[in-house]
């Protein structure tokens, strides 16, 4: 009996110390949340000094990881594990969060200089009033080519990429969205599509476009563009932009038929543990120097209207990167298509990389 009793004494004895251990990490983390800001972004988009000023300014410790895709990044939150307390995923998949109850709803009142965003890129289809989301970069797809190779004017469309000079030159992104949407662009059909026949066809002519086909890869485009490995590339306007800061032969192209207009956003997702640190982290962006720096850092589109002023003029006076709005109204963001034409998306894609071997 008296074994009995001491085993169950140390028994409770073990069960207080573990609870204890258990409340005092919960405590520090806690804790941790208060002083740390979580943000989860594409790699290489940020200007890490900014990253050092923000963590002077506030006293915020920030953990920066970053992700090579929407969908890597929607399964690690969905999956839980980490606590972001900022993301920045692109507009189709901000719809597919917000449908999913992933995202906390913004309180514009804690958000300070929303008004520098340049109106054109508020109150989008996937986030009507901003309700979840602020901007940060916007951009085009469209066409890179090497004036040692393409004479100017011989590329203008998408349905140019076809042509026979230009056998075994053209380099793709690998991504299905982009690459089956730039065929139905071709065709002059929408590149968010449902039409099985339009999408049918697409992926016919898309077949028809491999004896021009290099390669299709990810983010080694933007080195083989510059060490001249291929004479075209697709590619998005701020890679290209890279590129051509490398190398002075690269030139971008919007096509004419339509493209995509597409926009990365900041969100708090549901599980963030310092929520008034992410809404310093908007206040800080939206900031004109800050998001100035941050634009000719990176080379991509700023929304803010106010960093423009004090931007270079020779950046925000190129069209390529900076089109009119005539440009802009041709067109497309992308659309949420859902799981079913989602997946037929990427089927057709896959079937295309594979048509090629």
């Amino acid at each position: 009996m008296r074994k009995l009793t001491t085993l169950f004494i140390g028994l409770v004895a073990i069960i207080v110390l573990l609870s204890l251990g258990a409340y005092q990490v919960e405590h520090a983390q806690g804790q941790a949340g208060a002083d740390e800001l979580t943000i989860y972004n594409w790699g290489d988009y940020i200007d890490p000094q900014l990253l050092s000023k923000f963590e002077k300014e506030t006293g915020l410790k920030v953990n920066y990881e970053t992700f090579d895709s929407n969908e890597a990044m929607y399964t690690k939150i969905n999956q839980g594990g980490t606590a972001y307390d900022i993301a920045i995923p692109s507009e189709y998949m901000i719809d597919k969060m917000i449908e999913e109850n992933m995202l906390l709803a913004l309180d514009h009142k804690k958000i300070v200089g929303l008004e520098n965003i340049d109106e054109r890129f508020l109150d989008e289809s996937f986030d009507p009033g901003n309700q979840y989301s602020i901007p940060y970069f916007w951009g085009t797809l469209g066409i890179v080519y090497n004036d040692k190779f393409v004479d100017e004017g011989q590329i203008t469309q998408w349905s140019d990429l076809w042509k026979q000079e230009f056998k075994d030159s053209l380099m793709l992104i690998d991504s299905a969205r982009e690459i089956l949407g730039l065929s139905l662009n071709s065709l002059g059909y929408s590149l968010n599509s449902k039409d099985d026949q339009e999408l049918q066809e697409a992926a016919e002519k898309l077949n028809l476009l491999t004896p021009n086909i290099k390669a299709i890869v990810a983010d080694e485009i933007k080195m083989y563009m510059i060490n001249e490995e291929a004479q075209v590339a697709v590619t998005f306007s701020g890679e290209a932009a890279d590129m051509m800061w490398e190398n002075e032969h690269l030139h971008y192209v919007i096509p004419s038929e339509a493209s995509n207009l597409w926009f990365d956003n900041i969100v708090m997702p549901k599980t963030a543990k310092n929520v008034e640190g992410a809404y310093d982290f908007i206040n800080f962006m939206l900031e004109p120097e800050n998001a100035a720096q941050n634009a000719e850092y990176i080379g991509y589109s700023t929304p803010n209207k106010a960093a423009l002023e004090i931007m270079d003029p020779e950046i925000t006076s190129d069209e390529q990167f900076y089109p009119s709005d005539e440009v802009i109204s041709h067109l497309e963001v992308y659309e949420n298509l859902g799981s079913k034409y989602l997946g037929l998306y990427n089927d057709f894609f896959l079937e295309f990389k594979m048509y090629r071997r």
